[in-house]
């Protein structure tokens, strides 16, 4: 009997499954075909004139995902000198993260990798790609060189945070502070969620609260503590949906192998 409910739990927990920011460390693709969709993706953004945009994929098959969220983790990518293995200078892209830390699910680290890494760990080789206005990158890029993405940071991770209050915070709603920071150009978290409850439509979890809140006795990456009535999060597709609105994007597109 208890192992009926314990499967029962599970595949009511896989209905939901959003997948949470993880650093991947085994892939499903080849290191040459991860590479290469890599790079045609770093391609197309230099092609565009994207010195900063951002950036997502795809950790879990389609049909496990609520309806309106098509991609499971969201950074911002930045085009850097970078120091390779050898100790040499190139350019290319640096892709500011926020992922949970492997020993704690509900905990948080900044972490900088590069496309391939990015790319590591997808289930489908597919990219979304939102690159900003040239006066709004120049603004990202000021706020992550100058570490207010560090002071943006809460290192407390759930799965669906809510992106109009602190309580928690997930990769998607952390690229979203960084956006807004740019934007009002201020790191003041109350002002923060306060612009973003006036100006961001957030995305609905298509998902009841008691499947959510099952999944929360299971996993220390789910809370509903900083929900009042319908569960709301931040997707790929709300932050497009939001910079659009504003005019405050040039391109939106999905990249496929």
């Amino acid at each position: 009997m208890k192992k009926l409910f314990v499967m029962a739990i599970l595949c009511l927990m896989s209905t939901f499954a959003i997948a949470g920011s993880n650093q991947a460390t085994e892939t499903k693709f080849s290191p040459e075909v991860v590479a290469d969709f890599a790079k045609r993706v770093e391609k197309y953004a230099a092609k565009n004139g994207a010195r900063a945009f951002i950036i997502a994929r795809v950790g879990q098959p389609q049909a496990k995902l609520p309806k309106g969220i098509e991609f499971t983790h969201t950074a911002i990518a930045i085009y850097s000198e970078i120091t390779l293995a050898n100790g040499d200078k190139a350019k290319g892209y640096a892709i500011h993260n926020l992922y949970q830390q492997a020993k704690d699910s509900s905990v948080s680290s900044l972490v900088t990798d590069y496309p391939v890494d990015f790319f590591w760990g997808v289930h489908e080789l597919k990219a979304g790609i939102i690159i900003p206005t040239p006066e709004l990158q120049d603004k990202i890029i000021d706020v992550i060189a100058n570490g207010k993405n560090k002071t943006l940071h809460n290192a407390n991770y759930s799965l669906v945070a809510n992106p109009y209050n602190a309580k928690y915070q997930n990769c998607t709603e952390h690229t979203l502070d960084i956006i807004n920071a740019a934007i009002y150009q201020t790191t003041d978290i109350r002002q923060l969620k306060a612009n973003t409850q006036a100006y961001f439509e957030a995305q609905p979890v298509h998902v009841s609260r008691f499947k959510l809140s099952m999944g929360s006795l299971f996993s220390d990456s789910v809370s509903l503590k900083d929900h009042q009535g319908k569960v709301v999060t931040t997707s790929f597709g709300s932050i497009a949906n939001y910079l659009e609105k504003y005019d405050l994007s040039s391109t939106k597109y999905i990249f496929k192998s």
